[in-house]
């Protein structure tokens, strides 16, 4: 970790007592900003969706691009880790099951309408309520639930610029969750513009009008590129160039040699090679920041009857060699990883280790559970991401880890991560490679949204460890793994707004991670960009949570 790992943990706890009962008049941007500045800013990536709707997505690539053109509630400092600062919204509060925003006057939509209370109603219904004639439809993102269906009972403007929500149970992530890209809000003219029905509402991700520092000007698919232009009403700091480019370069190699070039400005996921491409050249320079993710390989215990055994799930954890994985495949971009939860964020447990790589261990424990002969399909995306950059060397080191010990494994690579994430989330892998970059820096970010079944517990029989696919309610947990009492602890550290009482749950809820191993737990990486000099270095910061803000950005 990082010179400054403690005290960012430090003032992590501290931004996460603010969700108990907290009215905030702090902020990071100047009210009354706008476009001022020329030039054409290029980001390259190494994906490219075609839906930009934020209630339609759990991919990373699409909110890279919404968080240029929307806003939400309540955001995160730049660079900070997680400290909330404000969006739309002047003030907020958090008292019980209740929770109350203010929002800013004066603010437009792409469109020219004011922002109102009735925006933020419009938004929230068109995502979580059957009722509403203009929603959006059923498991459109698995974001629908962790965001607001599962916590929301009622969303009311109770005045022009006063939005009140009336929560089902005491939830101490509801502020934080506001600040995601996921809650960022849509104008309720272009929802009713759109029409009726899930199908008319699914359009709107390929012409998105928010409240954001850029407005979506040209969605180009065959070419994978989109066009913006600055926003010239926008209400906060920037936009500083008139034009942003986002485009798509698959190669990591290519991509930095792009960058190199000055063809374009600002890109990321890199893998170890390009990293070294641009370090090596005068042009460009990377940036790295410790990221607040985790990459790992899921077990799906609804599909494959054999990862329902604990001792089958730590045997293949004990054989995949993870130091080998960090080391020689990430080049040191990566540390390894011993639970769900990572550093610096409230409840990660500093007593746990990597599992060791032992073969012997392995091959005893599946003797001992009687899978001795296992064979497996594991699923992988070909495109880097923050948290595995070299995603089919990693499959393959894995499969020769396992192959070693007597298992037999076949790797199923994709070459485009939307019909990897399709796959996954329709539960038809064995196991998976993914992994996730944090939301909002709250535990229950991980450890609800990605290994809680989202059931009652009561509808967990006693005795088994996993929900069947069709009966699971988060869609992010693509392990189906439901251990009771890792759910009542999960359970228990949504509804208490003490701090050091919630970080003791999430302690033991972490540490029961690393002992039943529903994932082989690989990385925490370090987030890599790179800047071309045509940048002015010190107007981009690496967030480890939202953006990329690059509204902030200045050309030299």
């Amino acid at each position: 970790m990082s010179r400054d790992s403690t005290s960012r943990r430090q003032f992590l706890k501290a931004a996460g007592a603010v969700t108990v009962t907290a009215t905030s008049t702090a902020g990071c941007a100047s009210f009354g900003g706008g476009g001022d500045g020329g030039g054409t800013l290029i980001y390259s990536r190494g994906d490219h969706p075609t839906n930009y709707d934020p209630q339609q997505t759990t991919s990373g690539e699409v909110a890279k691009v919404t968080n240029q053109v929307f806003d939400t509630t309540i955001d995160f400092k730049p660079g900070s880790g997680g400290k909330l600062v404000d969006g739309l919204a002047k003030e907020w509060e958090l008292d019980g099951k209740t929770t109350t925003l203010t929002l800013k006057e004066g603010i437009t939509f792409h469109g020219g309408d004011e922002l109102t209370a009735e925006d933020v109603r419009a938004t929230v219904r068109r995502f979580i309520d059957t009722e509403y004639e203009f929603f959006l439809g059923e498991k459109r993102s698995g974001y629908s639930s962790v965001t607001f269906g599962d916590w929301v009972e009622s969303v009311e403007a109770t005045s022009k610029y006063e939005v009140t929500f009336t929560l089902k149970q005491r939830y101490a992530p509801f502020v934080r969750n506001l600040a995601m890209f996921a809650a960022a809000i849509l104008s309720k003219s272009q929802i009713e513009e759109m029409g009726q029905g899930a199908e008319a509402q699914a359009e709107l991700g390929t012409d998105p009008r928010g409240t954001g520092p850029f407005q979506f000007e040209e969605l180009d698919n065959s070419n994978e590129k989109i066009r913006f232009s600055a926003y010239d009403d926008y209400w906060g700091e920037g936009p500083h160039v008139s034009q942003l480019i986002m485009k798509t370069i698959k190669s990591n190699q290519t991509r930095a040699q792009d960058l190199i070039n000055g063809d374009s400005h600002i890109t990321d996921n890199l893998g170890a090679q390009a990293i070294k491409q641009i370090k090596d050249s005068d042009a460009a320079s990377v940036k790295k920041k410790n990221g607040i993710n985790v990459g790992y390989m899921a077990f799906n215990q609804s599909r494959k009857a054999a990862f329902r055994k604990p001792k089958v799930r730590r045997a293949i954890s004990y054989a995949v060699d993870t130091e080998a994985i960090v080391n020689s495949i990430y080049q040191g971009f990566a540390k390894q990883a011993d639970q769900a939860l990572p550093p610096d964020v409230l409840g990660h447990n500093e007593d746990l280790d990597p599992y060791p790589h032992d073969p012997e261990k392995a091959q005893t424990l599946l003797e001992e559970a009687g899978e001795t002969d296992l064979e497996f399909e594991l699923a992988t995306f070909s495109n880097p991401r923050g948290y595995n950059p070299s995603p089919v060397a990693t499959a393959n080191q894995i499969r020769s880890n396992l192959e070693d010990i007597g298992l037999s494994v076949s790797v199923n690579q994709f070459s485009s991560f939307g019909p990897y994430i399709d796959y996954t989330y329709a539960g038809k892998h064995d196991a998976a490679l993914l992994g996730w970059y944090t939301d909002n820096a709250d535990p229950d970010n991980f450890l609800y949204v990605l290994l809680h079944p989202g059931v009652p517990v009561e509808e967990v029989p006693d005795g088994q460890s996993y929900v069947s696919w069709d009966k699971k309610g988060n869609a992010s947990n693509i392990s189906s793994w439901a251990n009771r009492e890792y759910m009542k602890l999960v359970n228990e550290g949504q509804k208490t707004y003490d701090e050091q009482k919630r970080e003791e749950i999430y302690l033991e809820a972490a540490k029961m991670t690393h002992e039943q191993a529903p994932w082989v737990f690989l990385d925490y990486a370090q987030l890599t960009r790179g800047i071309n000099q045509a940048v002015q270095a010190d107007s981009y910061t690496v967030s480890s949570v939202g953006g990329p803000y690059l509204e902030l950005v200045q050309m030299n």
